[in-house]
């Protein structure tokens, strides 16, 4: 399972793209980078803490 498709499943949508290779994902409470191409699970489940999201890949 991706990050993306967790982000999808808790609220989360797409705000804009960021700088470099990065998207900007928030849920109107919180707002996270995500760069895209995620290749470390542990990069992906510091992501997911950041986004308050009790879940790890």
């Amino acid at each position: 399972m991706s990050p993306l498709s967790v982000f999808l499943n808790y609220g989360f949508y797409k705000l804009r793209e960021g700088k470099g290779s990065h998207q900007i994902w928030t849920n109107d409470n919180k707002t996270v980078t995500v760069p895209y191409n995620l290749k470390s699970r542990h990069t992906a489940n510091a992501i997911l803490k950041q986004a308050n999201i009790n879940k790890k890949i």
